[in-house]
């Protein structure tokens, strides 16, 4: 579990962005997404989304398909407007609900990469934490710390760890970059998760 990722980057197709829809943002979060979309496609990697056309959404959506990026995005018919669903995209799916935004997102991802964001984007992370947490889905789970957006909640997570509320080994569940550019090599790093999490999933005195 906690062996070195014996693939690179390039087996990496598909991958999961959560990002905020907020327009009211600095404009250094911004620009950070275009370049996290404009470098995944540049790397030959089809990107899966909230199908956003503001915020940073928006911004990496628009940075991967200005260097011919594959982009899919999967939206609830209900968030449509809300969220100005991008009109220019691969790819559009519209669904019923939540929950099936973010199982049609994940079910076919080789990996996730977070980009600041709000309660939803949180959700998002920790359903994909949960998951990888019990051996559900396994690919490389990539936070990008703009700014120090997520300084905090990089400090809880290393509480619940502290206090026994999550193992040593979960820490592994995730790798932290500050910049886009940092992306591949981060997956390049990761660790390989195996189905078998499942058999340490709990916290006992040997695992804690």
């Amino acid at each position: 579990m906690t062996t070195k990722n014996l693939l690179d980057s390039h087996h990496v197709k598909m991958v999961t962005v959560y990002a905020s829809s907020s327009a009211a943002l600095k404009p250094v979060y911004y620009d950070a997404a275009r370049r996290l979309g404009e470098i995944l496609a540049l790397a030959g990697k089809s990107i899966i989304y909230g199908a956003g056309g503001g915020g940073l959404m928006g911004a990496m959506a628009d940075g991967a398909l200005s260097k011919n990026g594959e982009v899919f995005g999967v939206v609830p018919g209900f968030l449509q407007d809300l969220e100005l669903t991008h009109r220019g995209l691969t790819g559009l799916k519209v669904v019923g609900d939540m929950r099936m935004r973010k199982h049609l997102m994940l079910q076919d991802s080789h990996a996730v990469v977070t980009l600041p964001g709000g309660s939803g984007t949180y959700e998002e992370l920790f359903e994909a934490l949960t998951m990888k947490r019990l051996g559900q889905w396994v690919g490389p789970i990539i936070i990008i710390n703009t700014n120090g957006f997520y300084d905090g909640l990089l400090e809880f997570l290393g509480h619940s760890v502290a206090e026994r509320f999550m193992g040593r080994s979960h820490l592994n569940m995730w790798s932290v970059v500050d910049e886009p550019e940092q992306v591949l090599a981060a997956i390049d790093n990761a660790y390989v998760w195996e189905s078998d999490a499942l058999e340490f999933a709990n916290v006992t005195t040997a695992n804690a």
